[in-house]
């Protein structure tokens, strides 16, 4: 009896119900790798790998370059001499900038008070103004410059200051061969600000000089001119006294401009206005002033001015 052909398990068996051979099955082909991306295959470089070094100078070169690119934007022009002048003038026409004398004006004003004189009325018992001049501040502590003939006779003396406090004051000092006299003011601004003084010597005619002061009690006043000459005499209408070595100036001076200081155009005192010529009887100026140099002035305080 024949025996039924056995089949490997490997091979399957044909189909009981076609002549068809099965055919066998194929293994089912692999699923290709997404492509990875360039940070994905620099990290898989060895560390010396040639390629790795590359990447990296050419990481440092491009930061380098974007440096560069970013100071050479950045870095400003340098200026030029043109490009100076250009903007000086650009100013000078667009900007009004104060004279020589405002300047001046500006730098003394704090320095500078107005002194009024006063006698008691009898019938009154009232005080009465009996003359009007003006101190300069030469000493922070109130120590005060003006004219004797301002303060001369008076029973009290007050002074006024530049940011309108009223003080009372009594002589110090005097020098009557300059007509000087030194006050000393009981009460003071919390800014008290004393003027600059500057050596004649350097002096010279047609230097410009600005007075301030209260002409007629009017002020503070300033007007400007020029010194007109040095070591000048002047006697006074009455003939009483002879003052020497003053100086000579033409800016507008009058009744009350006595004992302000003359000042450079840098604001700094060179003298004390004492006097004005006029050959007629009428106190007003004609274009011709004096004043005491400041290192006479100075002595009559008792100290240097420098």
């Amino acid at each position: 009896m024949r025996r039924p052909a056995l089949y490997s398990s490997s091979r399957p068996a044909p189909c009981a119900f076609t002549k068809t051979p099965v055919q066998p099955t194929l293994a089912a082909s692999p699923t290709p790798a997404a492509p990875r991306s360039r940070w994905q295959r620099l990290r898989a470089l060895s560390p010396n790998d040639p390629r790795l070094l590359w990447s990296v100078i050419g990481l440092l070169a491009l930061c380098l370059a974007l440096t560069q690119a970013w100071t050479l934007h950045n870095t400003p022009v340098p200026l030029t001499q043109k490009d100076i002048d250009g903007a000086v003038l650009k100013t000078l026409e667009t900007t009004q900038l104060p004279s020589a004398a405002a300047k001046a004006y500006e730098a003394i004003r704090p320095s500078v008070v107005r002194v009024t004189g006063y006698v008691r009325d009898k019938k009154t018992g009232q005080d009465v103004e009996r003359s009007v001049g003006t101190g300069v501040v030469i000493v922070d502590k109130g120590i005060i410059l003006t004219n004797l003939h301002v303060v001369q006779g008076a029973e009290s003396i007050k002074v006024e200051f530049a940011d309108g406090l009223v003080s009372s004051a009594t002589v110090t000092g005097a020098q009557p061969e300059n007509d000087l006299a030194v006050l000393q003011a009981h009460t003071l601004p919390d800014d008290m600000i004393a003027a600059t003084m500057r050596s004649t010597q350097d002096l010279q005619p047609g230097d410009e000089v600005l007075a301030v002061g209260f002409p007629f009690g009017i002020g503070p006043s300033a007007s400007s001119g020029v010194i007109s000459g040095l070591g000048r005499s002047f006697r006074s209408p009455e003939g009483k006294q002879e003052m020497r070595n003053l100086i000579q100036f033409d800016a507008a001076a009058n009744p009350g401009n006595s004992g302000g200081p003359l000042v450079t155009m840098d604001g700094q005192v060179v003298g004390i206005v004492t006097a004005i010529y006029n050959p007629s009887q009428q106190r007003t100026f004609v274009g011709i002033g004096f004043a005491v140099p400041i290192e006479n002035a100075a002595s009559a305080v008792g100290m240097p001015p420098f």
